[in-house]
């Protein structure tokens, strides 16, 4: 009851991807909540952990983080922070349909964010997927 969720940002094998607004204080996060029976029946559960714990370590600009986790009856949800902007994909393909992509100095200002993001694993010891 402490968040309220508004659109959903994506959907995934476990779950979706739901903006939503922490009621007490009016800032808005990335709630993704991943589906119990889903995460049992397709043996997703340690992956989940591992994740939720990797998000509660890394603080980067370039990598969401974790602002606090919970479950319910029937998800369990980790809440991190909102980026905006949308994700790479989306600016790869949609932005400009008839002409997907995007200049030489827009490509290397993405993949120096991803390189920082990286980077910053790294140094705390973490190979993620």
């Amino acid at each position: 009851d402490a968040f309220a969720d508004f659109r959903v940002l994506g959907k995934g094998g476990f779950g979706e991807v739901c903006a939503c607004q922490r009621r007490a204080t009016g800032k808005m996060y990335a709630n993704k909540r991943l589906n119990k029976k889903r995460l049992k029946k397709r043996q997703g559960y340690e992956a989940a952990m591992v994740e939720k714990r990797i998000l509660a370590r890394v603080h980067s600009r370039f990598i969401v983080s974790l602002a606090c986790a919970f479950q319910t009856k029937t998800d369990l949800c980790l809440i991190m922070t909102l980026m905006n902007g949308g994700d790479l994909r989306y600016h790869v393909y949609n932005v400009d349909e008839e002409n997907p992509g995007f200049p030489e100095p827009r490509a290397v200002f993405y993949a120096a964010q991803i390189l920082l993001g990286l980077e910053h694993l790294h140094q705390h010891r973490i190979v993620y997927r």
